[in-house]
Protein backbone atom coordinates (compact mmCIF):
# COMPACT_ATOMS: atom_id res chain seq x y z
CA UNK A 1 0.00 0.00 0.00
CA UNK A 2 1.28 3.48 -0.85
CA UNK A 3 0.39 6.58 1.19
CA UNK A 4 1.31 10.22 0.65
CA UNK A 5 1.37 12.59 3.63
CA UNK A 6 1.09 16.19 2.42
CA UNK A 7 2.88 18.38 4.95
CA UNK A 8 1.50 21.62 3.57
CA UNK A 9 2.80 24.97 4.81
CA UNK A 10 0.34 27.39 6.36
CA UNK A 11 1.56 30.97 6.06
CA UNK A 12 -0.27 34.26 6.68
CA UNK A 13 0.50 35.71 3.24
CA UNK A 14 -1.62 33.10 1.45
CA UNK A 15 -5.41 33.33 1.37
CA UNK A 16 -7.61 30.43 2.42
CA UNK A 17 -9.00 30.11 -1.11
CA UNK A 18 -5.52 30.07 -2.62
CA UNK A 19 -4.28 27.43 -0.17
CA UNK A 20 -7.41 25.35 -0.75
CA UNK A 21 -6.73 25.25 -4.48
CA UNK A 22 -3.04 24.58 -3.91
CA UNK A 23 -3.84 21.70 -1.58
CA UNK A 24 -6.17 20.25 -4.20
CA UNK A 25 -3.38 20.43 -6.79
CA UNK A 26 -1.03 18.59 -4.44
CA UNK A 27 -3.65 15.89 -3.93
CA UNK A 28 -4.23 15.46 -7.67
CA UNK A 29 -0.47 15.11 -8.16
CA UNK A 30 -0.57 11.93 -6.04
CA UNK A 31 -2.30 9.82 -8.68
CA UNK A 32 -1.26 6.21 -8.32
CA UNK A 33 -1.05 6.08 -4.53
CA UNK A 34 -3.74 4.48 -2.37
CA UNK A 35 -4.16 7.01 0.43
CA UNK A 36 -3.42 10.74 0.67
CA UNK A 37 -3.52 12.66 3.97
CA UNK A 38 -3.55 16.40 4.72
CA UNK A 39 -2.93 18.01 8.15
CA UNK A 40 -5.20 19.57 10.75
CA UNK A 41 -6.93 22.90 10.05
CA UNK A 42 -4.68 23.63 7.08
CA UNK A 43 -7.19 26.10 5.55
CA UNK A 44 -6.84 28.54 8.47
CA UNK A 45 -4.04 27.31 10.76
CA UNK A 46 -4.61 25.40 13.99
CA UNK A 47 -3.53 28.31 16.21
CA UNK A 48 -5.12 31.10 14.17
CA UNK A 49 -8.07 31.39 16.55
CA UNK A 50 -9.20 34.77 15.27
CA UNK A 51 -9.99 33.20 11.89
CA UNK A 52 -12.16 30.39 13.23
CA UNK A 53 -15.39 32.39 13.19
CA UNK A 54 -14.77 34.20 9.93
CA UNK A 55 -13.57 31.15 7.98
CA UNK A 56 -15.99 28.56 9.43
CA UNK A 57 -18.02 26.75 6.80
CA UNK A 58 -20.81 24.16 6.70
CA UNK A 59 -19.97 20.49 6.30
CA UNK A 60 -20.86 20.69 2.60
CA UNK A 61 -18.98 23.95 2.11
CA UNK A 62 -16.07 24.87 -0.17
CA UNK A 63 -13.47 22.63 1.49
CA UNK A 64 -15.76 19.62 1.12
CA UNK A 65 -16.44 20.50 -2.51
CA UNK A 66 -12.83 21.08 -3.52
CA UNK A 67 -11.47 18.03 -1.69
CA UNK A 68 -14.17 15.69 -3.04
CA UNK A 69 -13.31 16.81 -6.55
CA UNK A 70 -9.57 16.35 -5.92
CA UNK A 71 -10.06 12.82 -4.57
CA UNK A 72 -12.08 11.85 -7.64
CA UNK A 73 -9.63 13.43 -10.05
CA UNK A 74 -6.68 11.67 -8.43
CA UNK A 75 -8.58 8.40 -7.90
CA UNK A 76 -7.33 8.09 -4.30
CA UNK A 77 -8.69 7.64 -0.83
CA UNK A 78 -8.28 11.11 0.67
CA UNK A 79 -8.14 12.05 4.31
CA UNK A 80 -8.58 15.77 3.69
CA UNK A 81 -7.29 16.82 7.08
CA UNK A 82 -9.61 19.05 9.10
CA UNK A 83 -11.36 22.40 8.75
CA UNK A 84 -13.53 24.65 10.93
CA UNK A 85 -17.08 23.34 10.55
CA UNK A 86 -20.08 25.43 11.52
CA UNK A 87 -22.92 23.10 12.43
CA UNK A 88 -26.55 23.98 11.79
CA UNK A 89 -26.95 25.12 15.39
CA UNK A 90 -23.96 27.46 15.03
CA UNK A 91 -21.49 25.35 17.01
CA UNK A 92 -17.97 25.21 15.60
CA UNK A 93 -16.14 21.89 15.29
CA UNK A 94 -12.67 20.80 14.23
CA UNK A 95 -13.88 18.34 11.60
CA UNK A 96 -11.97 15.88 9.43
CA UNK A 97 -13.24 14.51 6.13
CA UNK A 98 -12.43 11.27 4.31
CA UNK A 99 -13.34 10.76 0.65
CA UNK A 100 -13.41 7.66 -1.55
CA UNK A 101 -11.60 7.50 -4.91
CA UNK A 102 -14.96 8.37 -6.50
CA UNK A 103 -15.16 11.59 -4.50
CA UNK A 104 -17.89 10.40 -2.12
CA UNK A 105 -17.60 11.36 1.53
CA UNK A 106 -16.84 8.18 3.47
CA UNK A 107 -16.56 9.73 6.93
CA UNK A 108 -16.54 12.91 8.98
CA UNK A 109 -14.81 13.02 12.37
CA UNK A 110 -15.24 15.82 14.89
CA UNK A 111 -12.16 16.14 17.10
CA UNK A 112 -12.88 14.76 20.55
CA UNK A 113 -10.07 16.32 22.61
CA UNK A 114 -9.88 20.09 22.16
CA UNK A 115 -6.60 21.85 22.88
CA UNK A 116 -6.15 25.13 24.71
CA UNK A 117 -7.23 24.47 28.32
CA UNK A 118 -9.09 27.74 28.99
CA UNK A 119 -8.69 29.46 25.62
CA UNK A 120 -8.63 28.89 21.86
CA UNK A 121 -10.07 25.67 20.50
CA UNK A 122 -11.07 24.42 23.96
CA UNK A 123 -13.59 27.23 24.46
CA UNK A 124 -14.43 28.13 20.86
CA UNK A 125 -15.32 24.67 19.55
CA UNK A 126 -17.60 21.83 20.47
CA UNK A 127 -16.20 18.38 21.26
CA UNK A 128 -16.85 15.38 19.07
CA UNK A 129 -18.60 12.43 20.67
CA UNK A 130 -17.90 9.51 18.33
CA UNK A 131 -14.90 7.41 17.36
CA UNK A 132 -14.65 7.05 13.60
CA UNK A 133 -12.98 4.41 11.45
CA UNK A 134 -13.12 3.79 7.69
CA UNK A 135 -12.69 0.48 5.87
CA UNK A 136 -10.37 0.84 2.90
CA UNK A 137 -9.76 -2.14 0.58
CA UNK A 138 -6.33 -2.74 2.14
CA UNK A 139 -6.84 -1.75 5.79
CA UNK A 140 -9.19 -0.17 8.31
CA UNK A 141 -8.08 3.32 9.31
CA UNK A 142 -8.94 4.94 12.63
CA UNK A 143 -9.14 8.73 12.74
CA UNK A 144 -7.57 11.05 15.30
CA UNK A 145 -6.65 14.73 15.37
CA UNK A 146 -3.61 16.37 16.98
CA UNK A 147 -4.27 16.67 20.77
CA UNK A 148 -6.08 13.31 20.57
CA UNK A 149 -2.59 11.78 20.30
CA UNK A 150 -2.08 12.35 24.03
CA UNK A 151 -5.06 10.18 25.01
CA UNK A 152 -4.28 6.47 24.56
CA UNK A 153 -7.80 5.35 25.48
CA UNK A 154 -9.10 6.90 22.26
CA UNK A 155 -6.75 4.71 20.24
CA UNK A 156 -7.66 1.61 22.24
CA UNK A 157 -11.25 2.31 21.32
CA UNK A 158 -10.33 2.53 17.64
CA UNK A 159 -8.41 -0.75 17.85
CA UNK A 160 -11.35 -2.43 19.58
CA UNK A 161 -13.52 -1.21 16.69
CA UNK A 162 -11.24 -2.96 14.20
CA UNK A 163 -8.75 -0.28 13.17
CA UNK A 164 -5.40 -1.54 11.89
CA UNK A 165 -3.89 1.76 10.75
CA UNK A 166 -4.14 4.91 12.86
CA UNK A 167 -4.17 8.21 10.96
CA UNK A 168 -3.38 11.33 12.97
CA UNK A 169 -3.66 14.80 11.41
CA UNK A 170 -2.14 17.68 13.32
CA UNK A 171 -1.00 21.27 13.58
CA UNK A 172 1.72 20.43 16.11
CA UNK A 173 4.03 23.21 17.34
CA UNK A 174 7.79 22.99 16.94
CA UNK A 175 8.41 23.58 20.65
CA UNK A 176 6.78 20.22 21.47
CA UNK A 177 8.16 18.24 18.53
CA UNK A 178 9.85 15.64 20.74
CA UNK A 179 6.41 14.80 22.19
CA UNK A 180 5.00 14.38 18.67
CA UNK A 181 7.57 11.77 17.67
CA UNK A 182 7.49 9.97 21.01
CA UNK A 183 3.70 9.74 21.15
CA UNK A 184 3.39 8.56 17.53
CA UNK A 185 5.80 5.71 18.29
CA UNK A 186 4.02 4.88 21.55
CA UNK A 187 0.59 4.67 19.93
CA UNK A 188 2.04 2.34 17.26
CA UNK A 189 3.76 0.01 19.73
CA UNK A 190 1.02 -0.22 22.34
CA UNK A 191 -1.70 -0.84 19.73
CA UNK A 192 0.41 -2.93 17.35
CA UNK A 193 -0.79 -0.78 14.49
CA UNK A 194 0.64 1.46 11.82
CA UNK A 195 0.58 5.15 12.68
CA UNK A 196 0.48 7.70 9.87
CA UNK A 197 0.90 11.09 11.53
CA UNK A 198 0.93 14.19 9.34
CA UNK A 199 1.63 17.69 10.60
CA UNK A 200 1.88 21.03 8.87
CA UNK A 201 4.77 23.34 8.12
CA UNK A 202 4.99 27.13 8.22
CA UNK A 203 3.41 29.22 10.95
CA UNK A 204 -0.04 29.40 12.52
CA UNK A 205 -0.56 32.85 14.05
CA UNK A 206 3.22 33.14 14.63
CA UNK A 207 3.38 29.62 16.10
CA UNK A 208 6.11 27.72 14.25
CA UNK A 209 4.91 24.30 13.15
CA UNK A 210 6.91 21.15 13.82
CA UNK A 211 6.49 19.44 10.46
CA UNK A 212 8.24 16.06 10.77
CA UNK A 213 5.30 13.96 9.62
CA UNK A 214 6.07 10.37 10.47
CA UNK A 215 5.05 6.81 9.58
CA UNK A 216 5.64 4.15 12.24
CA UNK A 217 5.06 0.42 11.81
CA UNK A 218 3.37 -1.87 14.40
CA UNK A 219 6.77 -2.81 15.87
CA UNK A 220 7.68 0.83 16.44
CA UNK A 221 10.07 1.15 13.52
CA UNK A 222 10.04 4.49 11.70
CA UNK A 223 9.42 3.85 8.02
CA UNK A 224 9.63 7.47 6.90
CA UNK A 225 9.91 10.93 8.43
CA UNK A 226 9.66 14.38 6.86
CA UNK A 227 11.72 17.45 7.62
CA UNK A 228 10.44 20.81 8.92
CA UNK A 229 9.36 22.38 5.62
CA UNK A 230 6.54 21.78 3.15
CA UNK A 231 6.96 18.29 1.78
CA UNK A 232 5.06 15.32 0.37
CA UNK A 233 6.18 12.21 2.25
CA UNK A 234 5.33 9.04 0.31
CA UNK A 235 5.77 5.63 1.89
CA UNK A 236 5.06 2.02 1.01
CA UNK A 237 3.90 -0.31 3.76
CA UNK A 238 2.31 -3.74 4.11
CA UNK A 239 -1.00 -3.67 6.02
CA UNK A 240 -0.76 -7.45 6.55
CA UNK A 241 2.19 -6.85 8.89
CA UNK A 242 -0.24 -5.68 11.56
CA UNK A 243 -1.87 -9.10 11.77
CA UNK A 244 1.48 -10.88 11.63
CA UNK A 245 2.91 -8.90 14.56
CA UNK A 246 -0.26 -9.35 16.61
CA UNK A 247 -0.01 -13.11 16.08
CA UNK A 248 3.70 -13.34 16.81
CA UNK A 249 3.54 -11.10 19.90
CA UNK A 250 -0.08 -11.27 21.11
CA UNK A 251 0.16 -8.64 23.84
CA UNK A 252 -3.29 -7.23 23.12
CA UNK A 253 -4.82 -10.54 24.18
CA UNK A 254 -3.41 -10.08 27.70
CA UNK A 255 -5.34 -6.89 28.41
CA UNK A 256 -7.30 -7.00 31.68
CA UNK A 257 -10.28 -4.69 31.62
CA UNK A 258 -12.65 -3.43 34.27
CA UNK A 259 -10.17 -3.38 37.16
CA UNK A 260 -10.85 -0.91 39.95
CA UNK A 261 -8.20 1.02 41.92
CA UNK A 262 -8.07 0.64 45.70
CA UNK A 263 -8.24 3.73 47.86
Amino acid sequence: MHASLIQIAVNPDESVNSRRERAASLVVAQRGVDLVVLPELWPVGAFNYTAFETEAEPLLGPTHEVMAKAAAEAGVWLHAGSFVERAEDGTLYNTSLVFSPEGRRAAAYRKIHRFGFDKGEAVMMGAGEELVSVALPETVIGLATCYDLRFPELFRGLIDAGSETLVVVAGWPERRRTHWTLLAKARAVENQAYVLAVGSAGTHADIQQAGHSIVVDPWGEVLAEAGPDEEVLTVEFDPARTGTIREQFPALKDRRLGLAARR
